[in-house]
Order: C-alpha cells, then structure tokens, then sequence
C-alpha cells in the first residue's frame, strides 16, 4: 500500500488534519524532522551503486587529507 505525506503550514493545521483523519476513522503518524531526514536517508541509499568496489587503501587516504 502507498502512503501520503502531508507537511502542514503551522500547528493548527497539524491538529486539524490529525483530527479530521481520526474523524474519519483513518490511521496517522506524525513524523518528526529526524524520521523524515532518515526517510530521505534511506531513499538514497538504496539507489547507491554499489557494483563499484573501493579499496581500503583508498578510503584511509581519502581521510589522510
């Protein structure tokens, strides 16, 4: 099933909209900024190419610098 993500102007909106779905008799969640960070985390980490290969070598350099 898909979801809707909703991001409401102020606090008043926040509390209209929860009660409006819960009115309905709708499930909902209210994210923090954190979640929605690792939401977007996630998104791009699964399109990462990882056919690639990096040596350790090379990392350890990269932090040298």
């Amino acid at each position: 099933m898909k979801s809707v993500v909703i991001t409401p102007k102020n606090a008043s909106e926040l509390k209209f909209l929860t009660d409006f779905l819960s009115w309905i008799g709708m499930n909902s969640h209210t994210l923090s900024a954190e979640e929605m960070e690792d939401i977007g985390m996630s998104n791009l980490m699964k399109q990462v190419d990882r056919s690639k290969k990096v040596s350790r070598e090379a990392i350890m350099n990269r932090f040298r610098k």
